[in-house]
């Protein structure tokens, strides 16, 4: 059988995310030797100097592995979820979503057991306007920093003093082997995570049925339904990481729950917006709760779009 060729980026977090898929391929039946991992230094980690917003988004991440995907030069590219733009290029689908992890964000410092205990004033490293804008809200007297790079980079950063605290998916944390960093587990409630976060999806070209049949058995359909309706909820809205947007969708029973929040990137305007419905709804409840933020916000979603 021809060898199956997956694309992941250089991170330790993204090459721990392509070893479980590969993991899990040989536990379906594959042989080892059938499946092998090709790494790619993408543009987005490549540039460190400037925030994402500045330098086109969230596809900075995956546009390599997706040229490769085209090229023919592999079969499969492993994602984050979260860092994939909502509309795939032109030849390309998501063929599988890994089952998912922790969806919350974890708080980490040297010096404040939870996010509540932060001083007046305290210095916060984020380079996500999702977190941003949240902390903003809950606490408008933080001072927030920028906060480039993977996890260990972005940890590192801490321990120069860089910033008193920081957010850090949970997720990545536990695949990672690093839950002993995280001082407090914030709840989905509190910081409503990023659409997608804590999922892991298989890229692959559109048509390629040998390699859809051979990653079938990956795939997670509660996570993957939720993950169609917060990417079809962050696609109404144009998201990017321009925005400030949020969403989580859970499935119990067959019944689909979606909350979604935009929010101003200082935190003082926001729209919370909820749908429910069945799970062959995940698509249109995702489309409809993102057009009512249109609607309550405005076009221009605060001001946040450009």
């Amino acid at each position: 059988m021809a060898k199956l060729r997956i694309g992941s980026r250089g991170s330790p977090l993204a090459l721990v995310q392509a070893q479980q898929v590969r993991d899990r391929l040989i536990a379906s039946g594959m042989i080892a030797e059938e499946v092998s991992i090709t790494i790619f230094k993408t543009s987005g980690d490549r540039i460190q100097d400037r925030p994402l917003s500045e330098v086109g988004g969230k596809g900075l991440f995956t546009k390599e592995l997706e040229d490769a995907l085209l090229a023919g030069t592999i079969d499969a590219a492993v994602h984050s979820m979260k860092d994939m733009a909502t509309r795939l290029p032109a030849g390309l689908m998501i063929a599988a979503v890994l089952e998912r992890e922790d969806v919350r964000d974890a708080f980490i410092s040297l010096n404040c057991r939870r996010l509540a205990d932060l001083p007046l004033g305290a210095v916060f490293g984020t380079s996500s306007l999702r977190r941003q804008a949240q902390l903003l809200r809950l606490r408008p007297d933080l001072n927030i920093v920028g906060f480039r790079g993977n996890v260990e980079t972005r940890l590192r950063k801490l321990s120069e003093g860089l910033a008193v605290a920081t957010l850090l998916a949970v997720a990545g944390l536990n695949r990672l082997s690093m839950s002993e960093r995280i001082a407090e587990i914030v709840d989905a409630d509190v910081l409503l995570p990023a659409a997608a976060q804590g999922a892991i999806g298989i890229e692959i070209r559109a048509g390629d049925e040998a390699t859809a049949q051979r990653l079938a058995p990956l795939d997670h359909q509660p996570t993957h339904i939720a993950v169609v309706a917060e990417r079809a909820f962050l696609d109404t809205l144009d998201g990017s990481c321009r925005t400030p947007i949020a969403a989580l969708a859970q499935l119990h029973g067959g019944r689909l729950s979606l909350r979604g929040e935009v929010l101003s990137p200082d935190g003082r305007r926001h729209v919370q917006v909820t749908r429910s419905g069945t799970a062959q709804e995940a698509a249109r409840l995702g489309a409809d709760a993102g057009a009512e933020v249109l609607v309550q916000a405005g076009n221009d979603l605060f001001g946040a779009r450009g």
